[in-house]
Formats: structure tokens, sequence, C-alpha cells
């Protein structure tokens, strides 16, 4: 870990829209008893003006005058090389903020592997966070440079949920599904329009993700127990009494990789995994099914990604949109994943017979984009800072889960409002 750095902390990107929330929330974090006083971080970014004005409103919002001296600037362009290595040398964990990472994400990735910089980031696009494995893995341990993707939403709580549930049931757990709910208030939901850039150039590149896994060469993960049977692209949950579609993010993907690094490194028995989010009634579907007919129809194209990209609002029935969502729009929302478990007993062995053990867990927590990522972005930086010795041994480039899993970090996000708990626990 980098040592007699000016910073601890330096958030790049910080006046974009997701941005300027993490600025907020690491002023939050850095008041309370474990790190106050202590803590020093910094602001980067293109434009000195603009982020001097996120600190401005962020000790505004806080009621923080003192904000603005505590804060360092640094001028830094993903487009120049060599700022990015400026900025890497100068802290010992870079939250990079800015995206979509298939498109800005590698230089950041690079400059801090070369100058052995822990880095954090809050991608949901596994060309990314895989390419960045097969590309920099090697580098990084040799570097002890710690370089994290998924630290949001996008999917701390999948990735640390399935450790949650496994450590929770006693027995071998061997096979989850979750269901994602998202809830929004009077005012509705929506979600700034960088997302859905992310979520277009993500689909649009699915040929570049067969190869880069075909590159890095895994072998399949051996199956433990009963194998999960799969649902349809929409289907009825009878357990939370709703329609369902599977999962469009990155969890899948992201949980698969920590299972692995479990497996091959501490030689734990891998948890199946599928990931599904839930979308109302049957109106909802019909809705659903008509606007994902013509997304993917589009995003075939240059010049129907181009449309989808220009007009974000129409082609997502007004969910994502150029503004983001309003504050009265975040105070409403809030998100639960729910996780289905099943496994084997203490003492009967997962390859006989079928699983006779179920758990029921939960992560809850507030609007998912804009409030829950921030934390769980912070919480992963400070586990990051404070929980330097239950890290993997060697740096690397890793999924939450296989970072994590042996720190503080539920823990903190419980503490933060991001909510872990058992809902229910029949044993054999």
């Amino acid at each position: 870990m980098a040592t007699g750095r000016p910073f601890q902390l330096v958030v790049f990107g910080a006046s974009g829209f997701t941005g300027q929330f993490v600025v907020e929330e690491i002023a939050r974090v850095a008041a309370e008893d474990e790190l106050r006083g202590s803590l020093r971080w910094a602001v980067a970014g293109r434009n000195r003006e603009k982020l001097q004005a996120v600190v401005e409103k962020a000790a505004g919002k806080l009621g923080k005058a003192e904000l603005k001296p505590e804060v360092g600037i640094i001028l830094c362009d993903v487009s120049d090389p060599s700022s990015l290595d400026n900025m890497a040398k100068q802290t010992a964990i870079v939250l990079n903020c800015v995206g979509p990472y298939n498109l800005f994400g590698e230089p950041v990735v690079k400059a801090c592997v070369e100058n052995g910089t822990n880095c954090v980031d809050i991608s949901g696009e596994p060309q990314f966070l895989e390419g960045m494995y097969l590309n920099y893995n090697d580098k990084a341990a040799e570097k002890g440079a710690y370089i994290i993707g998924s630290c949001g939403f996008d999917s701390i709580p999948a990735d640390m949920g399935i450790l949650y549930t496994r450590n929770n049931l006693k027995g071998t757990l061997t096979a989850v599904e979750s269901f994602v709910t998202v809830k929004s208030g009077p005012e509705g939901a929506s979600i700034h329009d960088g997302t859905w850039k992310s979520v277009v150039h993500g689909l649009a590149d699915q040929d570049n993700l067969k190869k880069i896994r075909r590159q890095i060469g895994h072998k399949p993960l051996p199956v433990i127990g009963a194998k999960l049977r799969r649902r349809g692209a929409v289907f009825y949950s009878n357990e939370l009494k709703q329609y369902s579609i599977p999962f469009m993010g990155s969890d899948a993907s992201v949980v698969k990789r920590t299972q692995r690094y479990l497996h091959t490194h501490l030689n734990e028995m891998p948890v199946q995994y599928a990931a599904y989010a839930t979308v109302g009634g049957i109106g909802s579907v019909i809705k659903l099914m008509f606007a994902g007919l013509l997304f993917l129809m589009l995003v075939k194209f240059n010049f129907g990604r181009k449309l989808l990209i220009k007009y974000p609002e129409f082609f997502s029935g007004g969910y994502f949109t150029k503004e983001g969502p309003t504050e009265k729009q975040m105070k409403g929302s809030s998100f639960q994943m729910t996780f289905f478990g099943e496994g084997y007993s203490t003492g009967q062995d997962p390859q006989q017979g079928k699983p006779n053990v179920k758990i029921c867990t939960q992560v809850k927590g507030p609007e998912a984009g804009y409030v829950a990522t921030p934390i769980a972005m912070v919480q992963a930086a400070v586990a990051l800072l404070k929980d330097k010795s239950s890290l993997p041994k060697k740096g690397g480039v890793y999924s939450p889960g296989a970072a994590f899993f042996n720190t503080k970090l539920i823990d903190r996000l419980n503490q933060h409002g991001i909510e872990f708990s058992v809902i229910s626990k029949p044993e054999a």
C-alpha cells in the first residue's frame, strides 16, 4: 500500500454527475470517528472551477465551511497519460468515476498499476472488468496495486450478499438466486444517461467479451450440488409475487469471478448463481418487451446506437435522462436485493442427494445509483485503507468479493445504510 504520498484518496471525475455524490459521501465519512482529522483527500478532473464548485456545494450541503481548504485539487485529463501518472503518484487510492469505462477506464487503470496505486471504480461493464484482469492482473500483483472494479450498485450488494448468505448458512451453500427490486416514491425515478451510454456500448461489444474470455482461458467452475435451473426470459416469481426478468447488469459475471478466486486460492466450493430483477405486473412486462426488442434491434447497428445515445429519454420511456434524478426522486427511491439460497447441511456430501437446507437473506438500501453507489464505493476505499491486513496478500485485479471477503466491509456498509440481514433460515 502506497505510503508517504500527499493524499490517501483522490476522486477522479469529481465534477461528473456521480462524482459529485462521491465527494459528498467522502466529506461525510471524513467527519466520522474512524477518520476524523486524519483523512487527506483530493478531487481530480479537467476543470479547476468545476472542481472547486463541487467542493463548495458539498461544504454547503453538509454545513462544513472548513471543507474547502481541506480538500486538494488535481488537474488531469483521461486523454493525457502524464497527467494521470501525476495524479496516481500523489495518492494511495484513486476512486475512478469517469465512465463509460469501456471508453475511458483503461488509461486510469494503467496509470494506477504503473505507479503502485490502488484503484476502485463503479463499472458495470464486464468487457472492461475482465479485460483489465487479462491485461493488468500480473503487473498489478508485481506492483502491489489493488485494482477493484464494480464497487457500486453493480456489484457490491450481489457479490458481498452471496458471501453474507454463505457465512450465515450452517452447512455448504451451493446455489443462490437473487432478485433486485427498485422502489420509487411519488416523484418517480430516473437514472443519468451516463449509465445508459455504458449499457449501449456494453451490449454492442458482446463479441469482444467472448474473445477476452477465450484469451483468459479459465476452465469451467465445477458444479457442486444440484444444478441450478435457469428461469425464462420473463417469468412469474412465486417467492416475490411479481413478474421478473434476468438482471442485465454485471452481477453474474462479477460473482463468478469471486467464486473462481475463492475456489482457486482458498479451495472453497463455488456457489452457482443467477441474477434476476422484478418488474411488477403484466402491464410492465408488455411495455418492457416492446422497449427491449426495439433496443436490441437498434444496438446492433452504428446508426441505431447513435440514436439511442442521442435520445435516451425517448427510448427508455423517460427512465434515463440527461439531467439525472432530482433530489426528491432520490429521497423517495430505494432498492432491495433478496437472495434465495440452498445447500447441504453440515456433514452431508453436496455431491450426493438433493439440497436439504435453505436460507433467505436480503440487502437493502437507499436509492441505488447516486446514494447507495457512493456509499459502497467510499466504504470499499475505507476498507482498503483500514483493513489492509485482511486483504489478499498480493495486489492484482480483483472483484469486490475476492478483495474484501475477509475485511469488515459488510459491517461498514451496515453502519452506513446498506443493510444485510437474514430473512429466514429453516435448517434441515
